[in-house]
């Protein structure tokens, strides 16, 4: 049996436009949604490269277990996108290797 009830229906309301820079790059995304999210709409899957192969690693679990979306935000390494929410004027950067923690940062 199914309950009506518990159906998704109406509209999904997204936050305002605000802009963040991904890699040097403005871009337009939508704040309250995860970077993880954002990045996915606007420029493709890969977060981060690993350490060892530079192997391209992006979006997987959604929750933070898998740490396979780490990113550098705003000089900050290990960042998990998919937990981490957009906001207005964020540095987003994708990580090389381990990610270096910038000077003073």
């Amino acid at each position: 049996m199914y309950d009506r009830d518990l159906r998704m229906t109406g509209s999904v309301e997204r936050g305002p436009e605000v802009t963040i820079l991904v890699d040097g790059e403005p871009m337009t995304v939508r704040a309250g949604e995860s970077i993880a999210a954002a990045l996915l709409a606007i420029s493709g899957r890969t977060t981060r490269w690993t350490a060892r192969a530079g192997e391209p690693r992006g979006y997987f679990c959604g929750m933070g277990v898998c740490h396979d979306c780490l990113i550098v935000v705003d000089g900050r390494p290990d960042v998990r996108a998919c937990m981490t929410p957009v906001r207005e004027g964020q540095r987003v950067e994708r990580q090389r290797g381990l990610g270096q923690r910038e000077v003073g940062g």
